[in-house]
C-alpha cells in the first residue's frame, strides 16, 4: 500500500474532484465510502480504480491484489470525503451501467431530492424491479447522498439516462409496456385496470408532479388515495407503496 501524506497530492486532488459532478464528468468515475458500499463496490460488475485506506483503520477482509490501495492520514482522508464522520475506507470506481430493461421498470420525472433519488432506487432494488429511467432534469446517480441512500442498490439495478423521457416512454409503449404516470389527479390507484406484466412506473418532481408531455406519453394516470388531511405523500414513499403493490 503506498502512503500518500500530502493534500496537494495530484491523486488526492482528483479525488476530492469528484465530490462534484463536474469532477465526476471530466474523470468518468465516482467515490464510495463506507464498509458496506465498497464491499457491494467490490462484488459488483464496476471497475474499481483505487481502494483508499484512512491510516488507522483496520480493514475486516482482503482486497483483490490487483486494485491500488492506499493509506491516507486522517486529514487527507476526510478531505476526499462527503460524509463529515467517515468510516475509513472507500473506493474509486468508474462510472459505468448497464442500460435499464426487464418488465418491471421506474421513471424518475426530474426527481431532484438526493436522498429521494437514492430511496426510490433501493425501494425499487427490494421490491423487485428491474431498471430505472432518469430525465436530465434529475439528481446525479453518482453523487455522494444519492450513492448513500441506495445502500447498494446502484450495482444491481439497470439504469438509463435518454435524452427526453417522453420519448423514451412512447418507445416503451410501442413495445407492449404499461406506462403508468402517477399524479394527484389520477384515477384511484388500487382500481387500475388493463396494465400490462411488463409495465414503467412514473415518479414526478417533488413540487411540480409529473410533467405534462410525461402524463401525454402514459397510457395510465394513476393516484393514491389521501383518506386523511395531507394533500400528498413524500415522492419516495409514494413509490414504495405503488412498487411493492405492482409486484404483490
Amino acid at each position: 500500500m503506498e502512503l500518500l501524506s500530502s493534500l496537494k497530492n495530484p491523486k488526492v486532488l482528483s479525488w476530492k474532484t469528484l465530490k462534484d459532478k463536474k469532477g465526476r464528468d471530466s474523470q468518468n468515475a465516482f467515490l464510495v465510502e463506507g464498509v458496506r458500499m465498497v464491499q457491494e463496490a467490490l462484488s459488483s460488475a464496476f471497475e474499481v480504480q483505487a481502494l483508499l485506506l484512512r491510516e488507522d483503520y483496520q480493514p475486516e477482509y482482503r482486497f483483490p491484489a490487483e486494485i491500488p490501495a492506499y493509506v491516507l492520514p486522517a486529514h487527507v482522508f476526510q478531505s476526499v470525503c462527503d460524509t463529515k464522520t467517515p468510516q475509513g475506507i472507500a473506493a474509486v470506481l468508474t462510472r459505468q451501467t448497464r442500460e435499464a430493461g426487464g418488465p418491471r421498470l421506474l421513471a424518475l420525472d426530474g426527481v431532484q431530492d438526493p436522498g429521494n433519488v437514492g430511496t426510490i432506487i433501493r425501494t425499487a432494488d427490494a421490491a423487485g424491479f428491474t431498471g430505472v429511467l432518469f430525465s436530465p432534469e434529475c439528481a446525479d446517480l453518482f453523487s455522494p447522498k444519492v450513492l448513500r441512500a441506495t445502500m447498494g442498490s446502484v450495482f444491481r439495478l439497470g439504469f438509463s439516462f435518454p435524452a427526453s423521457l417522453p420519448v423514451a416512454l412512447e418507445q416503451l409503449k410501442k413495445d407492449g409496456y404499461s406506462v403508468l404516470s402517477s399524479q394527484l389527479d389520477g384515477s384511484p390507484f388500487y382500481d387500475r385496470k388493463d396494465v400490462s406484466s411488463s409495465f414503467v412506473l412514473v415518479i414526478g418532481n417533488e413540487g411540480n408532479g409529473v410533467s405534462d408531455a410525461v402524463k401525454a406519453a402514459a397510457t395510465h394516470h394513476l393516484c393514491l388515495p389521501m383518506r386523511g388531511g395531507a394533500e400528498s405523500l413524500n415522492a419516495a414513499v409514494a413509490a414504495g407503496i405503488m412498487m411493492y403493490d405492482l409486484t404483490r
